[in-house]
């Protein structure tokens, strides 16, 4: 009698029972992408990893090295107890995240932070950690995503921002529930000055507050819509962040890219999936990356299809990504149709594969793919850029990819139940802690995470 499954791959994996790492297998047949547990305490146990077997066996055409990055501690009881980051982790960081405070005015069922009362970081210690987290990038650190607790709370957040800009990271980011920016309008004109390079990365759930009742413990849906009022008044640029659960918020993903579309400041839909830390347990039919993609192509009508994405590069286990441009039609995504698993060694191993860095190295000799210009891919990205677009201002080349330009993807972080080895090594949205180590986000959460 055969197996009902194809086995993929070993992997090292961590018990979703007892949590101790141990040996399992990557299998998978017609009902998904699972990992196979061999537990000698607690026996044999299965895992979902993903919900499309053809997505899942696909992502590994855009597979490619990992970029070396200083270290910080030693290998001593293995992969993810020596965090951060010790010789075994395979890829640089991406995003760099601090988070400047533990107070939050929201008490969300599903966080894996407990606030604390008066628990703001000095001025002092930040700047240090910044200069940390450039100094281990060799002076080139990317994105850093501002976050808590809920940031906007630091009494010093404007000053904050302010020498992030200073310190040359390319993109700072914001990571907040939206409340303030709901009710503090004279805090949204101050945040709008960063324009260029900066954004606002915003929880956003739907529009049913039954969604948020479950999510974050209150209805919100007036705070959401009057916090994207006031940043469409200011223009700042700003990702919508779903959080995607089962049965609870998995039916609007449709809605929730639709609604993005139509919002001038918003320039993209982040959607993740559900991890299930601390004593939150996953259920069996937890949705996954690829439950995203294909939920979003059946929501839209396939107005953007699974196959529209493509698994970004620096890390295809857990990120998956498309750009769309806007003509008279609509938007248009720009990889459908599209293999560009040929081009991945030109792709950098970064989050910043944006559209608005595209623009100008495809404009500026192809900087980003290193193809020649007759490649139907880079046609179809001119057809939709201004012919001029290397020559313009940083002002007039905002405010073309702010008009013209949508980012949809998907990041699905690593727990005890979806934990593989891989996985985790690739990881590259790191903590960045206040004793200076990166630690991967999702060891952070699982182990090294303070009560």
């Amino acid at each position: 009698m055969n197996r009902d499954y194809i086995y993929q791959t070993f992997t090292r994996t961590i018990c979703s029972k007892c949590g101790g790492l141990i040996d399992g297998k990557i299998v998978y047949n017609e009902k998904g992408v699972f990992i196979l547990k061999n537990c000698r305490t607690c026996g044999e146990h299965f895992e979902i990893l993903e919900e499309d077997f053809q997505y899942h066996l696909q992502k590994y055409k855009y597979d490619k090295q990992g970029t070396k990055s200083g270290t910080q501690t030693i290998i001593s009881r293995g992969c993810p107890y020596d965090c951060g980051l010790c010789e075994n982790h395979d890829q640089h960081t991406c995003i760099g995240l601090i988070e400047i405070t533990r107070r939050c005015n929201l008490s969300c069922p599903i966080c894996y932070a407990r606030a604390v009362d008066d628990a703001d970081l000095p001025l002092h210690l930040v700047e240090k950690m910044m200069d940390f987290y450039m100094s281990a990038e060799n002076n080139r650190a990317e994105i850093l995503q501002i976050s808590g607790g809920e940031p906007t709370l630091h009494e010093y957040i404007i000053d904050i921002i302010g020498m992030a800009k200073h310190k040359g990271f390319k993109y700072v980011m914001l990571n907040t529930n939206g409340v303030r920016i709901a009710e503090d309008e004279n805090f949204v004109r101050e945040i709008a000055k960063f324009r260029g390079g900066f954004e606002i990365y915003l929880q956003f759930d739907g529009l049913e507050n039954k969604v948020y009742s479950r999510l974050r413990g209150k209805n919100l849906v007036s705070i959401k819509k009057k916090a994207i009022k006031n940043l469409n008044k200011y223009n700042v640029p700003t990702t919508l962040v779903a959080t995607i659960e089962g049965g609870v918020s998995d039916h609007l993903c449709g809605e929730i890219l639709v609604y993005g579309m139509n919002q001038p400041c918003v320039r993209g839909v982040n959607y993740q999936p559900v991890s299930y830390y601390g004593n939150i347990d996953a259920p069996p039919d937890r949705v996954t990356l690829s439950g995203v993609l294909n939920r979003i192509e059946k929501q839209t009508n396939k107005m953007i299809k699974t196959s529209d994405f493509i698994p970004l590069p620096c890390n295809v286990e857990r990120v998956a990504i498309t750009y769309l441009f806007k003509d008279k039609d609509g938007f248009i995504p720009v990889i459908r149709d599209r293999d560009l698993s040929e081009f991945k060694r030109f792709i950098g191993n970064t989050f910043m594969f944006t559209l608005e860095d595209a623009l100008e190295n495809f404009n500026d000799g192809s900087k980003i793919f290193n193809v020649c210009a007759c490649c139907d891919f880079i046609n179809d990205i001119k057809k939709y850029s201004p012919g001029n677009f290397i020559l313009k201002s940083k002002e007039e080349k905002m405010k073309f990819v702010d008009e013209n330009t949508f980012r949809i993807s998907v990041s699905s972080f690593v727990d005890k139940y979806n934990f593989d080895m891989k996985s985790m090594q690739k990881e590259c949205v790191h903590i960045i802690t206040t004793d200076l180590r990166r630690i991967p986000f999702s060891a952070y959460n699982m182990i090294h995470r303070s009560a």
